[in-house]
This record gives C-alpha cells, sequence and structure tokens, in this order.
C-alpha cells in the first residue's frame, strides 16, 4: 500500500504558502452572489455581519474575518471563544428580526434552514443584503459553502485557499474509504421521547456523514429525522449507535441498549455506540473530512488512520491572510 504521508507535508506547506501570497485585501467593490434560495444579493459592504449557523461561524474564522462579525447564534460553538467574544442572536430557528437587524450588520451569511420563515421573510425584504448559506451534506457541499461566503465577504483568495485544503482533507478520506471492505449499518439517534427513538433517515446531516466515514445508513424509508418505533429499530439491525454530545441531551451504551428494541440489535453485542461533539460530527464545515475520519476509525478501529493536510497545515492559521 502507498504511504500518502510522506507527500503531505509537501501539500500542507503548499496550501499554507499559497494562501499567504494569494489572498489580496478586500477591494470595497460591491459583489453579487446568488444564494441558497436562488436569489441574487448585491453586497457593498461586508464590514458588520451577523453569522447565523455554527459551519457559517467556523468559516468565517477560518478565513480571518472574525473581525467582522458582529454577532452570532447558539449553534456557532467553534472556534469556542467565537459564543464568548460576540453578542448572541438566539436559536437560528427561532430568530427574531429585531435581534438580527438591530445590531446594524452590513451583511447577514444565515444556514439555509434558519427561521422561522417568517422572519427569514423579513430579513430577506430588508435593506441589509441577507443571503443564506446551502447546507448540503457531502463533501462538495463543504467546498460550495466555503467559496460563497468568500464569495459574499469580497475574500476570495483566502476562500481558495481553505477550499482547497478542505478538498485535500476529502481526498484523504476517500483512500481511507477504498480501505473499508465490509461497510457497517448505522443508526443516528437524535433523541428519545417518550421511550422512543427520533432518528435519521436519508437527506439529514447524520446521512451525509455515514456515507463520508464509509457506513451505511440503516434507516432509508424516509427523509429527515422522525420517531420510529421497536419493529423498525429491530429491522434495522444496525451494527453501530451513533450519537451527538450536547449538554442538554447525553446518551451513553448503558441506556441505549438497555432499551429493548436496540437490545436485541447487533450493534449492543459489542456496546457499539459512538458519540461525537454536535457540531464537529453534523456541521458540514472546515472540520467534517477530520470528523468522518474519526468516525470511521472508531467504526473500523483495524483500519489505518489516513494523515490530512488540515492534521499539519492548522484551519485556523492556514488561510487567514
Amino acid at each position: 500500500m502507498r504511504d500518502h504521508r510522506s507527500s503531505l507535508p509537501a501539500l500542507a506547506i503548499t496550501i499554507a504558502m499559497g494562501c499567504v501570497f494569494a489572498a489580496t485585501p478586500a477591494s470595497g467593490d460591491a459583489v453579487t452572489v446568488r444564494d441558497a434560495a436562488g436569489r441574487t444579493v448585491t453586497i457593498k459592504d461586508a464590514r458588520r455581519i451577523v453569522s447565523v449557523g455554527g459551519a457559517v461561524t467556523e468559516i468565517l474564522y477560518a478565513l480571518g474575518l472574525e473581525q467582522r462579525v458582529v454577532a452570532v447564534d447558539t449553534t456557532s460553538l467553534y472556534p469556542p471563544r467565537a459564543l464568548t467574544e460576540k453578542p448572541n442572536v438566539g436559536y437560528m430557528r427561532q430568530l427574531s428580526p429585531e435581534g438580527v437587524l438591530g445590531l446594524g450588520p452590513s451583511l447577514v451569511l444565515a444556514a439555509e434552514g434558519s427561521g422561522p420563515k417568517e422572519t427569514i421573510a423579513v430579513l430577506e425584504a430588508a435593506s441589509v443584503p441577507f443571503v443564506q448559506i446551502p447546507d448540503h451534506f457531502t463533501g462538495a457541499g463543504i467546498v460550495e459553502k466555503i467559496r460563497l461566503i468568500a464569495q459574499a465577504t469580497d475574500a476570495v483568495a483566502r476562500g481558495e485557499c481553505l477550499a482547497a485544503l478542505v478538498d485535500g482533507d476529502l481526498s484523504a478520506l476517500t483512500r481511507l474509504r477504498a480501505r473499508i471492505t465490509h461497510p457497517r449499518k448505522a443508526v443516528f439517534i437524535l433523541s428519545f421521547t417518550n421511550g422512543r427513538p427520533m432518528v435519521a433517515g436519508r437527506a439529514t446531516a447524520a446521512d451525509g456523514i455515514m456515507t463520508l466515514a464509509g457506513a451505511v445508513n440503516a434507516i432509508t424509508g424516509y427523509d429527515g429525522y422522525k420517531l420510529i418505533n421497536d419493529e423498525a429499530v429491530i429491522a434495522a439491525g444496525p451494527d453501530a449507535v451513533l450519537a451527538m454530545e450536547r449538554a442538554s441531551f447525553r446518551l451513553d451504551a448503558q441506556t441505549v441498549f438497555a432499551h429493548s428494541a436496540f437490545a436485541t440489535t447487533p450493534a449492543a453485542a459489542q456496546k457499539a455506540l459512538i458519540s461525537m461533539e454536535g457540531l464537529y460530527l453534523l456541521g458540514f464545515g472546515p472540520r467534517t473530512a477530520r470528523a468522518a475520519r474519526d468516525l470511521a476509525i472508531a467504526l473500523y478501529p483495524s483500519i489505518e488512520r489516513e494523515p490530512m493536510p488540515s492534521d499539519l497545515a492548522a484551519l485556523e492559521g492556514g488561510c487567514r491572510r
């Protein structure tokens, strides 16, 4: 097997150096973008940004634009300092127009799915440019997100730097997946309600991260997140159970596999519960390829860890100038 590690330092250095010399200061000229809603938005001033969505904030910080960010939402958990050093506009799905516009932004960048729809309608109609950032749960979707944010903020060179770094990580992930000979089935539990699990189906971030990690979603009968019954869990027969770590809801193996349905699954025999921090696992931002690699190693412990360019060129520093 070819050893890719020897080429990684050179790749990381090339990417980082390209970021230093290719980056140019903001021109101050108006830029026009097409957002996730298909709207054409013209941006004349990107110096005061309200950032809504954990991946949006993470990308802005990775591009070195945190000084332009005037507020974030509660999902902006990375870098950790974002929530402590910036005003908070609340949860991305429960925004108020006054809470956003009252901060005097010159640009609002909001992840697709932000809401409620009444608030989004007001923000789209306001004089402040409002850009919805697409949220496609694929590697290409991450790169698309980076490039749109970079274009909207007149930081195209930095965006290309970050896109190249992420693309290198995704290539390493592809090599890792090629070593998986027997994909495992997994179920992602979002929560329990009255003893019934709410589980991720197709077209979800959980489904996307399983695919990137070389696993198979055992639940394919619907899109989104739904409560399912014991019979559906048993029929799915997952080899592993996935969950996200968050302060308001924590799952452990004992709790999951004490459940009558999960106790009968192949996952129960190995107590195969994998829990990861929510934004890292499901954010589909610059760190997602690394999260998928970590998930793959947890699912397939015998697989050799695949080094990635971002292991050697930190996202926080590589594309910020």
